[in-house]
Order: structure tokens, then C-alpha cells, then sequence
């Protein structure tokens, strides 16, 4: 069957982790424009941008397929990889870098469900690049798999959806299909995560940061892929899963989380307070989940100018955590939808994830027998989670 290209357009769109593969890649080579585009042998056509350069290009924007490199990876479907056209023998006189001015470049071909060629990955930047090294090339190609792989997890999906009329059923084959996705991730997520360990105890200190970077963005996808495991195990009946038991000590935990986040956001304060022997029973794990969660929507969401507030107490049989961060007011039909799985404001500048953070922090506290609410005003918005401390 011949996808249209609003069609193709609207498959990677569909993607939910495309965005976030875009900005691995960028963060990973250092290139300020990444992009996923859809190549026939006469046209070149953007499906999907990361522009930090302001090209001008958007999804849906057309080249001159004579004037790309794409041309050529289509034509040979072997990638190409370029650290500096100023270096290369091959490239430095070639029309496409003059064209539009890039050092250093990349494309890697992308397939769809049948084996035919859909078209790159590909990124540019005006700057040299350390591109060819073994572990940005390996990493490049397996983010290129990934779209691959999950291009042809879309066609089967959009297919499945137009056999079954009944809508349950649909619903409960979408969810099958993001933890088979999620599943699929893993395996080759764990071997980026894993190597990238390997090369930190062998690598020379110049490549430190590279490493670090990879490791940043492996940690963004495995997140995003416990956020998906979670809301189908949910949607599917299975409920979040708890380990519960006695924690004696539960601020401790609570802490790690929000020194992780400080580590990640140095430019922002985090001020808790969180008394010594906290004593909750609960699954510990699931609780810095929750609080990772609402951290991370209020550093997303809140005036960068002011501190975001942390503080747990148990008093009468009531456990409470809060994070409070200042900000204009949520509206009120804004806040009925904010624990809605994948739904997002469109109020904020941007952000990481799926829009399953809130989600997945109320269904934490349900499990638990507990209330996530949200409480907004003109100065500040609080998110509070109560739940009894006595016979959990």
C-alpha cells in the first residue's frame, strides 16, 4: 500500500518518541539541526525537525532532492557521515555543502514495514563535528533502527485499528502494542546503556562529556519507556505495581530524588524540607517516582525565578508531601485535566516526555490508597499527596 505523504507526515507524527530521539541526537553529535525526512527518487520532504540553527524549514517543507546528499543514501542505502567537508576528499567540493553550508553532516536510511526505503535520519551543522567515532556512529544507527523499527509497529497498528470496528477492542490492541514497544526499546536501550559504561572505564577524559551526554539521553528514553510500561499495565488492569513494606527512614529516598534533579537543573532552586525518621509504610520506589514526577512538572512549569518548595510531614495519621512552585494560576478547566494520561496544557514553553508524569503520579497514589489534588493561585500552585500513615 502507497502512503501519501500527509500520510507519512502523519505516521511519524504519531511517534511519540521522536521528539525525544531528535534531541538525544542533537545533545549526542553537538549538531544544531536534526530531522527525519521522507525520500522518493524525486522529492525530499520533512517529516519531523529539531531547528536550533533557524533554517527556516518545517514539517512538510520540500527540497530539491538533486541538491541533498539523501539522494545518495537512497540511491546506495549506506549512510553517510561527514565530521568536517572541509576535511573530506570526497565531500569538499561537492555542490550539496555549499549549498547549504554545513561542516559537518549525516543521513541513515530509514525503512518501512515492507523493507522499502522511507528516507533519513539525517542532521547538519555549520561546525565540525566528532560524527564518525565508533560510538556516536553506532548510536546514530540505532536510533535510525528504532524509527525503523517503530515505522513498522505504526503500519501494523493503523492496519489492526482499520480491522477491528469495535472500539474497547481497538483501544486494548493500541495499549498491547505500546508495551510490545516498550518491551522492543529496552533490549537495545540496555546495550547503549551498557556500552556507554564500558567506554567511561576505557575512555581517555577528552571524551567524558560525549559520554556523559549519551548517558543523559539513554536515561531520558528508559524513562519514557517505564512512563508507557506503567500506563498500559495500568489501562490493561494490572494497576502500578507495589512492593510495600515499613520504611523507616523514607526521607532519605526523597532526597536522592531531589538531588538528582538539582544535578540535572543547576540553574534552579529546590529548598525541602523533609524531617529525619520518616516513617511511611510504602513501595520507597514508587514514592521518589511521585515525587520526581511533580518535581519535574514544576520546574517545567514554574517562574525559573523562584524556588520550588518540597515538604513532607506525618501528624494525625496523615502522611503529606507537597511540591509548590510559584507561577501565574492554573485555570480551573485546566486543572480537571492535568492527571489525563497524555494530555498536555499548551500553556507551557515545552518539555521532555509523553504527558504521563501526572498520570502516573496519581495512579501511584491511588495505589497506595492515597489523593494526589492541586491547589492554584495568583502566586503559587501546589500539588499535595495524602494518604493514611497507620495500617497502609
Amino acid at each position: 500500500m502507497t502512503q501519501t505523504l500527509d500520510e507519512d507526515i502523519a505516521t511519524i507524527a504519531g511517534i511519540s518518541a521522536v521528539p525525544t530521539i531528535l534531541e538525544a541526537v542533537a545533545e549526542l553529535t553537538g549538531l544544531g539541526f536534526v530531522g527525519i525526512a521522507r525520500v522518493t527518487p524525486t522529492s525530499w520532504h520533512l517529516c519531523a525537525v529539531l531547528d536550533r540553527l533557524n533554517y527556516g524549514l518545517s514539517v512538510g517543507s520540500a527540497l530539491d532532492i538533486k541538491t541533498t546528499l539523501c539522494e545518495e543514501v537512497q540511491h546506495t542505502r549506506c549512510a553517510v557521515i561527514i565530521d568536517s567537508v572541509e576535511e573530506s576528499a570526497q565531500y569538499r567540493d561537492h555542490h550539496t555543502p555549499r549549498i547549504y553550508g554545513f561542516q559537518s553532516y549525516f543521513s541513515i536510511p530509514l525503512y518501512r514495514a515492507n523493507g522499502d526505503y522511507f528516507g533519513s535520519l539525517c542532521g547538519l551543522d555549520p561546525q565540525p563535528a566528532q560524527l564518525t567515532q565508533k560510538a556516536t556512529r553506532n548510536t546514530l544507527m540505532l536510533f535510525a533502527e528504532l524509527i525503523s523499527r517503530q515505522l513498522a509497529n505504526e503500519v501494523v497498528l493503523v492496519e489492526a485499528q482499520e480491522a477491528l470496528s469495535d472500539e474497547m477492542k481497538t483501544a486494548r490492541l493500541r495499549e498491547q502494542f505500546i508495551a510490545m514497544l516498550g518491551h522492543d526499546i529496552r533490549t537495545p536501550l540496555s546495550t547503549i546503556m551498557n556500552g556507554t559504561e564500558i567506554l567511561r572505564q576505557r575512555a581517555p577524559a577528552s571524551l567524558a562529556p560525549l559520554l556523559d551526554m549519551m548517558q543523559r539521553s539513554s536515561q531520558r528514553i528508559a524513562a519514557l519507556v517505564d512512563d508507557v510500561t506503567d500506563f498500559t499495565r495500568g489501562r490493561m488492569g494490572g494497576g502500578i505495581s507495589l512492593n510495600l513494606r515499613p520504611e523507616p527512614h523514607l526521607e532519605a529516598p526523597l532526597q536522592q530524588a531531589i538531588d538528582e534533579l538539582r544535578s540535572v537543573h543547576p540553574q534552579r532552586e529546590i529548598v525541602a524540607e523533609l524531617p529525619l525518621g520518616l516513617t511511611l509504610v510504602c513501595d520507597a520506589a514508587r514514592m521518589v517516582q511521585l515525587l520526581s514526577n511533580l518535581l519535574n512538572n514544576a520546574i517545567l512549569h514554574g517562574s525559573p525565578s523562584a524556588p520550588v518548595l518540597v515538604s513532607a510531614r506525618e501528624a494525625n495519621g496523615i502522611f503529606e508531601l507537597s511540591v509548590t512552585n510559584s507561577g501565574p494560576a492554573i485555570p480551573a478547566e485546566v486543572q480537571a485535566q492535568l492527571f489525563k494520561p497524555f494530555w498536555r496544557s499548551g500553556i507551557a514553553d515545552g518539555g521532555d516526555g509523553l504527558g504521563l508524569g501526572l498520570f502516573i503520579a496519581s495512579e501511584i497514589a491511588i495505589s497506595h490508597g492515597g489523593l494526589l489534588e492541586v491547589s492554584s493561585s495568583d502566586d503559587a500552585t501546589t500539588f499535595t499527596y495524602r494518604s493514611s500513615s497507620i495500617n497502609q
